[in-house]
C-alpha cells in the first residue's frame, strides 16, 4: 500500500521553522554615482530579490540611473559595471551641455535672452487672477 501524505507534520514543521531566525544571504552588488547601494537576495522569489538603499534616506524618490533601474526590474540579467555606468553618465552630461549650448545659440538667433531663474514659479495647472483671492473673505464659524 502506498504511504499517505501526512498533513499535520508539515504544518507543525513549517510553524516551528517560522520561529527560527532566517540567515540573510543578501549580497552587495554595486553602487552608482549618487551613492545608492544595490543588493540581491538569491533565495527570494522572482521580482522580489533585488533592492536598493538610497544614499539619502530622507529622499523617497532617488534618481536611479537607467542601467540600475533595468537591473532592478529584471530587464537585464547582470548588474551594470562601473565603467558602463560612468560612460553613460559622461554621455548624459555631454548631451546636457550640448543642449544648453544649442538653446543659447537658438535664442541668440531669435533675439531672446535666456533667464537663469524663471520669474514665475512653474505650475502644472493654470492660474486665474479672478480666483486668486477666493475664500479670503469667508470665515469658518465654529458650531455651537
Amino acid at each position: 500500500m502506498a504511504k499517505e501524505r501526512g498533513v499535520i507534520m508539515p504544518v507543525i514543521r513549517n510553524f516551528l521553522n517560522s520561529f527560527m531566525p532566517r540567515k540573510s544571504k543578501v549580497r552587495f552588488v554595486g553602487e552608482d554615482y549618487h551613492g545608492t547601494k544595490y543588493y540581491e537576495d538569491p533565495e527570494r522569489l522572482r521580482n522580489r530579490g533585488r533592492s536598493y538603499e538610497p544614499a539619502d534616506p530622507e529622499n523617497l524618490h532617488p534618481e536611479i540611473p537607467p542601467e540600475w533601474e533595468a537591473w532592478l526590474r529584471y530587464r537585464r540579467a547582470n548588474p551594470p559595471t562601473p565603467e558602463e555606468v560612468m560612460a553613460n553618465y559622461e554621455l548624459m552630461m555631454t548631451k546636457k551641455k550640448n543642449a544648453a549650448e544649442l538653446e543659447i545659440q537658438y535664442n541668440k538667433e531669435k533675439g531672446k535672452t535666456v533667464e537663469a531663474i524663471p520669474s514665475k514659479p512653474q505650475l502644472n495647472f493654470p492660474t486665474y487672477d479672478e480666483y486668486s483671492n477666493y475664500g479670503q473673505n469667508y470665515q469658518i464659524k465654529p458650531k455651537k
